[in-house]
């Protein structure tokens, strides 16, 4: 039986990612076609090369594969790399939808990186899988590019699966699901495959098609239900186009609603694919919260770029979701070709008039996108191929109105309101001067903090060996030592700590002569071996 090691490469938790949907795919189609499987998670975990050596010998993977987007490709490659360096029999593997479409560069510049999964990477696993360490056969499996003779060359191309109903339900039994439950954050699943739409900036086309296929209702609340019982009490459903089909949202709604299932969700959704009766069904259902990527407040910028909506939808869609009690966020895009202080203004003025919470990001130019490959026929200019700045917080291109300087200055007004809003919020509540509501917000940001600490620091592996003592008093001494360590008021932290402990997320082990603190659960999250 052959051994795969997948790896999800480190990912900021300030940007509230969720357990990884595509590794764990990747990882149930490892497993059905025969292979014994573990996914090294350093998104919820500090990555370092010693680590990943240490689980490296303890494993002994044949392959060691990994998946990206363009913000953390580098991260990706450079792991690969260590894995390369400590056991160079290890054939690695990428996938992704920046090496889909950059595999050549990808491939040229990373070469401890040994193939690339091109697209929909399911099908290609089951046969890749078994031609490994048959070059010829390699070179048979449709979907790959990889080196041969000196040349990158691609072994044509994979169609996209016809009944996603025949995957396998992503194997999220192999992360460290505990680590995941104290971070709070919402599991992401899809309920279709494909995008019909023809945005310019987007890569979602290409990677899983124009065509939408569709997951049966029943399978979907299926999954919905497998997460509530792994202890999640929110799910985002993160197609590409959730509301395509209505009459398909609406039976969803009433699977959930027959089954009686209780967790919340939210959805990404198009102004122009929502009415007030879905809406209101999918409330009833338990979605709470509609994300629309509106990306402008000017109607021409939005036509050039293909978003196919119109201001008014938007205006509606929002009225819309209010009316069904949800919560609405709406994101806007600055950088968009063509762009003007003019367009920037009415964007400024547009999101303002919807009255909802929204945010700024900045147009990347993501390899892949219709933008990118055809680059002369828009008023646009990328200053930087390096991506590590590809992460959307920053300015990465110009038009011939508008440089990166204007724009990062346009968000950072912004953001500058908003900081301010967030210090006077945390000076009133720290005198005593906030509501209740104020109170929970602040208390909440404040929590979150630690728990990134935790996670992102390792602090529970490093620290978590304590002496004994009364098992009343176990989770405060814990919760003060990390406050020293942190440098921050214990009563916070212990109640912070209190969270994941009271719901078994965070377990120690009674030894001889200490006790040991230790993430419980799948994947790389269990108790150490050694003590």
């Amino acid at each position: 039986m052959k051994r795969v090691a997948l790896i999800a490469p480190p990912y900021p938790l300030e940007e509230m990612p969720s357990p990884p949907l595509g590794l764990c795919y990747a990882a149930a189609a490892f497993e059905a076609a025969g292979a014994e499987v573990r996914i090294f998670d350093y998104i919820v975990r500090r990555y370092t090369p010693e680590k990943l050596r240490a689980e490296l010998d303890e494993f002994r993977p044949h392959i060691a594969g990994a998946n990206s987007v363009t913000m953390n490709f580098h991260q990706a490659a450079a792991i690969l790399r260590d894995v390369k360096r400590h056991d160079p029999s290890i054939v690695t593997v990428m996938g992704g939808p920046h090496v889909t479409f950059d595999f050549r560069k990808a491939l040229q510049q990373h070469p401890h990186i040994d193939l690339v999964v091109r697209g929909e990477g399911e099908a290609t696993i089951g046969e890749l899988l078994t031609a490994i360490g048959d070059d010829a056969g390699i070179g048979a499996v449709a979907g790959l590019a990889l080196r041969k003779n000196g040349r990158i060359v691609e072994t044509g191309p994979r169609n996209f699966i016809d009944d996603i109903d025949r995957l396998p339900m992503p194997a999220r039994h192999l992360l460290p699901l505990s680590r995941y439950q104290a971070l709070g954050f919402p599991i992401s699943i899809i309920t279709s495959r494909g995008c019909p739409n023809s945005c310019i900036f987007c890569q979602g086309r290409r990677m899983v098609g124009r065509k939408v296929r569709y997951r049966n209702p029943l399978s979907v609340v299926d999954e919905m239900e497998v997460i509530r019982d792994y202890g999640f009490s929110r799910v985002n459903i993160a197609d590409d186009f959730f509301t395509a089909n209505r009459k398909r949202v609406r039976r969803i709604c009433r699977e959930i609603l027959r089954r009686g299932v209780r967790i919340a969700w939210s959805a990404f959704a198009r102004v122009d694919s929502v009415d007030r009766r879905t809406l209101e069904i999918m409330r009833e259902a338990g979605c709470d919260a509609v994300s629309f990527g509106i990306e402008s407040g000017n109607q021409e910028m939005l036509d050039r770029v293909r978003k196919g909506i119109t201001l008014e939808q938007a205006r509606r869609a929002v009225a819309d979701c209010r009316s069904a009690g949800m919560n609405v966020f709406a994101s806007f895009m600055v950088g968009l070709p063509g762009e003007t202080p003019r367009t920037l203004e009415d964007t400024r003025r547009f999101a303002e008039e919807l009255g909802v919470p929204h945010g700024y990001h900045f147009l990347t130019p993501f390899p892949g996108t219709a933008l990118v490959e055809n680059l002369e026929r828009y008023d646009i200019e990328v200053l930087t191929d390096d991506y590590l700045l590809y992460d959307a917080n920053r300015a990465v291109v110009r038009t011939s109105a508008l440089g990166p300087d204007e724009m990062e200055r346009f968000v950072a007004a912004y953001t500058g309101r908003v900081k301010a809003e967030e210090a006077d919020l945390r000076r009133r509540c720290e005198e005593g001067n906030c509501t209740d509501t104020e109170w929970l917000r602040y208390e909440g940001a404040q929590k979150l903090e630690i728990v990134f600490a935790l996670l992102s620091q390792d602090i529970i592996e490093i620290h978590g060996r304590m002496p004994l003592s009364a098992p009343g008093r176990r989770v405060e001494e814990l919760g003060r030592k990390i406050a020293g360590l942190l440098n921050r008021d214990v009563a916070t932290v212990t109640s912070v700590i209190r969270f994941p402990t009271d719901r078994g997320y965070l377990k120690y082990r009674e030894l001889e002569d200490c006790i040991r603190w230790y993430w419980p659960g799948g994947g790389t999250g269990g108790p150490p071996r050694r003590m």
